[in-house]
């Protein structure tokens, strides 16, 4: 479904401790990945941290990206792209308008989704559920599975939830945390 996007797009999996950036093409990563402390205690550093991860990964780039797409923990204003009140980063208490700011230092559209719905929606997508349900067709069976829990661990936890092939991200963009 997704493998043959010849679109290029910058990624980040931000956690409390490090942000890993990358850049994906048709379901892969094509660049090794750039880890780097997250700073959640301090705002400017932690900011100029995402951009420069950022602005790292798009010079390894033989094209142009068209998106800025990542991972990042709730509960957040996650469609305006306005993160706030994490307990991982305290630095962020009283919201920053994150999306925004990565539109006017990038040029792309920016698209921020919590990191258990990322994860499970994508498994559900493009992951594991395709894998099962190819093997189950493999083996005659007309049983298909549209439902996933996905459980994300790392310094703090989270989750995500797919109904009937949809995504149940709640009010706050955290419907499936733990």
């Amino acid at each position: 479904m997704f493998s043959n996007d010849p679109r290029t797009v910058l990624t980040l999996d931000a956690g409390g401790t490090n942000f890993v950036f990358t850049a994906i093409r048709g379901n892969k990563e094509i660049t090794d990945p750039v880890i780097l402390p997250s700073h959640p205690d301090n705002r400017e550093v932690c900011l100029e941290t995402i951009v420069n991860g950022f602005s790292t990964i798009k010079k390894k780039l033989d094209d142009l990206p068209v998106a800025i797409s990542f991972a990042f923990p709730g509960p957040a204003d996650y469609e305006n792209g306005i993160i706030g009140d994490l307990p991982n980063f305290p630095a962020f208490r009283g919201g920053v308008a994150l999306g925004p700011f990565l539109i006017e230092k990038f040029g792309l559209p920016v698209f921020i989704n919590n990191d258990g719905n990322l994860f499970a929606y994508g498994e559900a997508l493009a992951g594991a559920l395709p894998e099962i349900n190819a093997e189950l067709k493999k083996a005659g069976s007309s049983k298909q599975y549209k439902n996933l829990l996905g459980i994300t661990l790392g310094t703090g936890f989270g989750g995500g939830v797919v109904i009937n092939n949809v995504l149940l991200s709640g009010d706050n963009g955290c419907g499936g945390d733990v």
